[in-house]
């Protein structure tokens, strides 16, 4: 049993590392209805950043801050100059759109850092908590925390925020929005910018624990579409949810299923897209689309 326990806690911090992206990935489709497919790549970029300032010596939490400074100005930034002329287009050229800022990023992190792999500190100390066979690691609650904190904070600023009102009303109808005297363009650009700060924490989570180089979002970020379909394009808390769940998943499903082992875990986000997609395509915590005939 406290093997199984242990599993379910290791599943619980890799999962919110999964959910940090599924949430930035969540937070540009509700706002702009496009799925970014270079949301990884920028969550690297900001990474590298980060480990730029630390290695010039810079403490390791005013990297952070100034990392999601220049996150969320980049963010807005691309929305302003990449996706704003774009607006309003085919489903497929937005794709296409995306699909190229992805190759954009992850080449120009290869030329100004080189393709090598470099180590990341991590912003939480060693050791684990132990009760009952069971080891709690404090890298594992230190994730789980600011990925807690992050949504406490975005739930905050929605809910009791005048810009996080109008950023709900641009969500939920633009039209609408605009005819009241929402700035639309402006609120667009601060969802891009909020969900570059998002991706930037899980770049920063993620690289103690895998490596850090210009590909290494590229698996995490098929765990993160998984999570969002599992919860819901259209809802954050469902994100966060479908990490999670996710997480779980892939650690039972590497541990106890002897077919799938270590090698074949990347199959079960795979898994649980096309379950998702077949039976329930607005996810666990979505809403279904509905048109007047």
């Amino acid at each position: 049993m406290a093997g199984f326990v242990q599993q379910v806690i290791e599943g619980l911090g890799t999962g919110a590392i999964y959910a940090g992206l599924a949430l930035a990935l969540v937070l540009i489709y509700r706002f702009t209805g496009i799925v970014n497919f270079a949301q990884g790549e920028l969550a690297m970029f900001s990474t590298f950043i980060a480990w730029q300032f630390v290695h010039a010596g810079v403490p390791f939490w005013a990297a952070l801050a100034l990392t999601l400074a220049i996150s969320f100005a980049g963010g807005m930034l691309i929305e302003r100059v990449l996706i704003r002329p774009v607006e309003g287009a085919p489903e497929l050229t937005l794709v296409i759109v995306t699909l190229g800022l992805f190759l954009l990023v992850n080449a120009a992190a290869g030329w100004i850092w080189s393709f090598l792999i470099k180590d990341f500190p991590s912003p939480f100390p060693g050791g684990a908590l132990r009760a009952g066979g069971v080891a709690l690691g404090y890298s594992t609650l230190g994730v789980l925390g600011v990925v807690a904190a992050v949504m406490g904070l975005l739930y905050l600023l929605f809910r009791y925020t005048r810009i996080g009102l109008a950023m709900r009303a641009v969500a939920s109808n633009p039209e609408s929005a605009r005819l009241s005297g929402i700035g639309v363009s402006r609120m667009l650009a601060l969802g891009w910018g909020l969900a570059a700060l998002v991706g930037a924490v899980s770049g920063v989570l993620v690289a103690p624990v895998l490596f850090l180089e210009p590909n290494m979002m590229g698996g995490v970020l098929i765990y993160a579409f998984a999570a969002a379909t599992l919860g819901g394009f259209d809802s954050p808390v469902g994100a966060v949810a479908g990490g999670l769940i996710v997480g779980v998943a892939e650690t039972l499903a590497g541990a106890y299923v002897h077919a799938i082992g270590s090698d074949l875990k990347v199959g079960v986000p795979l898994a649980v897209i096309i379950i998702v997609l077949l039976f329930r395509p607005q996810g666990l915590f979505g809403h279904a689309a509905v048109e007047r005939a």
